[in-house]
């Protein structure tokens, strides 16, 4: 059982930067897929960035998201630079086995944090 737990979450104007984290539990944080979803209101939760042995992210993030993770401690990283009011969604850290996927098919999910960007 992994157990997830996002912080960094908040308001920023547009232009803005946010780092979000994932704290994860269990000993084998290493082997895992990490993986950040987020779901704007009345949309469905939607892939953002991933990683494992490779990483992968959205179009639409590419050049302004980076993820990271340092397995020492067990976490994972969301650094997010110029953000824009369309980046306004509930953040989902999640794990998997195996390989990155950028669909929701992942194991684990933490509980979310709120971002919102503001014109």
């Amino acid at each position: 059982q992994v157990q997830l737990v996002e912080s960094g979450g908040g308001s920023v104007q547009a232009g803005g930067s946010l780092r979000l984290s994932c704290a994860a539990s269990g000993r084998t944080f290493s082997n895992y897929v990490m993986g950040w979803f987020r779901q704007a209101p009345g949309k469905e939760r939607e892939f953002v960035t991933a990683i494992g042995r490779t990483t992968y992210s959205a179009d639409s993030v590419k050049g302004r998201f980076t993820i990271s993770r340092d397995n020492a401690k067990n976490t994972v990283y969301l650094q997010m630079n110029s953000l824009k009011p369309e980046d306004t969604a509930v953040y989902y850290c999640a794990a998997k086995l195996g390989v990155v996927i950028t669909t929701p098919e992942y194991n684990y999910w933490g509980q979310g944090t709120q971002v919102t960007v503001s014109s």
